[in-house]
């Protein structure tokens, strides 16, 4: 009795020792792949692209000074009639055309007004906006905008407040093409590496998209915009 249990005692130390010499291969043949798997590459991949302008923003403004305030307001009303006829002459419509409320200031009455007040008492200002898809109409008229100053209209300067601006509306329909671009530029850097590091490039493993960017290509050409886009990926690299 004694002898059957040793025999069995025996094959089942040399079985589970076989089992364990078989986990510890098995193991160690997962780590292996488990580092092979974790050999990777990270590029990133750029698309640009230069698109014209779709929508233009022109905001007018003139100002009128006096030191009576009926005709501050009177000169007001003919500036803005003057500018919406040299607006129609371009051949702007009624609806891409927005007249704002005029403003007048009494700098008698500013209570912090403080030095200097200027020669007039009341200093009136209007705007009248225009929103166009019709960029080189709007480039044209601006060019032209001088003689509204033969007319005695005082257009303001382009300063922060009133600057023109030029958008571009239509990322939707550019952005598959512009993904897909800049994904090919980081995948061809991926396989540059690849092929210096004696790998071969494998599968994705993360992509990440980022924002895309638009700007004026420079600062002479605002009608003119540059988009951009920068693709980030992971790849597997394998032997």
């Amino acid at each position: 009795m004694s002898g059957n249990r040793t025999r069995e005692a025996l094959i089942l130390g040399v079985l589970l020792g076989a089992g364990l010499t078989l986990l510890g291969w098995f193991t160690a043949q997962g780590i292996v792949r488990l580092r092979a798997l974790d050999r990777t590459v990270t590029v990133k991949g750029l698309a640009e692209q230069e698109v014209p302008a779709d929508v233009a923003i022109w905001p007018i403004t003139f100002a009128v000074a006096g030191d009576d305030l009926a005709r501050v307001t009177a000169d007001l009303e003919r500036n803005t009639g003057l500018v919406l006829a040299f607006l129609e002459t371009a051949g702007f419509t009624a609806d891409e055309v927005t007249t704002g409320v005029p403003a007048i200031i009494d700098k008698q009455a500013e209570r912090y007004g403080g030095g200097d007040q200027g020669r007039f008492r009341y200093l009136g200002n209007g705007t009248v906006t225009v929103y166009s898809p019709a960029i080189e109409k709007v480039r044209a008229a601006m060019r032209d905008v001088g003689n509204l100053g033969k007319q005695g209209v005082a257009v303001g300067s382009q300063n922060y407040d009133s600057r023109t601006q030029f958008l571009f509306t239509g990322l939707n329909a550019i952005k598959p093409g512009m993904i897909e671009e800049a994904t090919r530029n980081a995948r061809e850097v991926a396989e540059k590496f690849a092929r210096d590091s004696d790998s071969n490039l494998g599968k994705i493993k993360q992509a990440w998209q980022g924002q895309f960017s638009i700007e004026d290509r420079d600062s002479n050409t605002p009608h003119i915009k540059k988009v951009r886009v920068v693709a980030t990926l992971e790849y597997y690299l394998v032997d």
